[in-house]
């Protein structure tokens, strides 16, 4: 079965080597690990199952995405309240929209990543 995505897509991440080269699923599941909290990485299910492991990381991927839109969309309101001046305020929104920009990125990436897996038939 041809993938449609390769290194070469901007989806791809560069930290996992192209599907059907040597070892590309532990290099997947290794980019994985990195994605969710330190505490599943240790799971035995997580380690023996990458296409789960690729699941856990694309449910963390949208929280954290939806945790920083919360943040970007209260900053306004909540932020002055805290005391903080608006330059910082300024300053933490760009930052928010800069991390859900980067965020959206990995979501794609984890999603290229787990499509690759189930074509593989890593699903076990």
């Amino acid at each position: 079965m041809p993938l449609t995505t390769t290194r070469n897509s901007p989806d791809w991440p560069c930290q996992v080597k192209l599907p059907g080269s040597y070892d590309w699923e532990r290099s997947a599941a290794r980019w994985l690990r990195e994605l969710v909290p330190a505490r599943y990485a240790g799971y035995p299910a997580l380690i023996r199952h990458p296409v789960l492991l690729a699941r856990h990381a694309q449910i963390q991927v949208h929280h954290e995405i939806r945790v920083a839109r919360t943040a970007l969309q209260t900053a306004r309101t909540e932020l002055p309240l805290l005391g903080l001046p608006e330059s910082v305020i300024e300053h933490s929104i760009k930052l928010y929209a800069a991390e859900i920009r980067q965020l959206q990125h990995i979501a794609r990436s984890v999603r290229a990543v787990t499509e690759a897996l189930v074509g593989h038939g890593t699903a076990r």
